[in-house]
């Protein structure tokens, strides 16, 4: 059941139309996004069980069938933008699940960890939410800072403090520890985003 649920989360993101060359090859974009979710959780709590592996993998599950441009361009219409996104990825691997036979009891925790529900408190969401920030750091925020040139460095500092202050103690400890490969261009910038004030 579990790697039927994994076999439609892959089949799904490998329908993404926008692509991306990494390692020789051309990936559709959110299928090697699910492929790095996997290989992060491994790294971060290779004792994560079925279900959350499930949860990481569909973190962006389907991801340009809601685009941003459908939201206004302000942040208000970022933030309804990435509440829509919580609950349309949430349902989306729920129907999976329902394909696959899953309990309802499995559907609605993976639900929830999908959506972010309760972060800090419950601890399903909090590590969805702290493997998307790890991957976030090691993958994509060098060429996120290349599309923003008009941000001066407070502003970055101010995104790197609130990606941080989202992560758990755990996770902290991991990119302290050096378990994550920081981009070299950015460490000086997040040294600073993250010194003692």
């Amino acid at each position: 059941m579990f790697e039927q649920v994994i076999a439609l989360i892959d089949e799904a993101n490998s329908q993404d139309p926008n692509q991306e060359h990494y390692a020789g090859k051309v990936w559709p974009k959110e299928r090697l996004y699910s492929e790095r979710m996997t290989q992060m959780l491994n790294r971060f709590k290779p004792d994560a069980d079925e279900l959350m592996h499930i949860a990481v993998r569909a973190q962006h599950i389907k991801r340009w069938c809601s685009p941003r441009s459908h939201f206004p361009m302000d942040k208000q219409g970022y933030h309804q933008w990435r509440s829509a996104l919580y609950v349309f990825h949430a349902s989306t691997v729920v129907e999976l699940m329902q394909q696959a036979g899953c309990s309802d009891v499995d559907q609605q925790r993976v639900y929830a960890a999908v959506a972010k529900k309760q972060i800090k408190r419950n601890p399903d969401s909090q590590l969805v939410e702290d493997i998307a920030s790890l991957v976030f750091v090691e993958y994509y925020m060098l060429a996120f800072v290349q599309t923003k040139p008009d941000y001066d460095e407070q502003k970055w500092i101010g995104i790197l403090q609130r990606t941080w202050q989202k992560m758990s103690t755990e996770a902290h400890d991991f990119v302290l520890a050096g378990n994550i490969t920081l981009p070299a261009p950015l460490i000086p910038l997040i040294e600073k985003a993250l010194a003692p004030s």
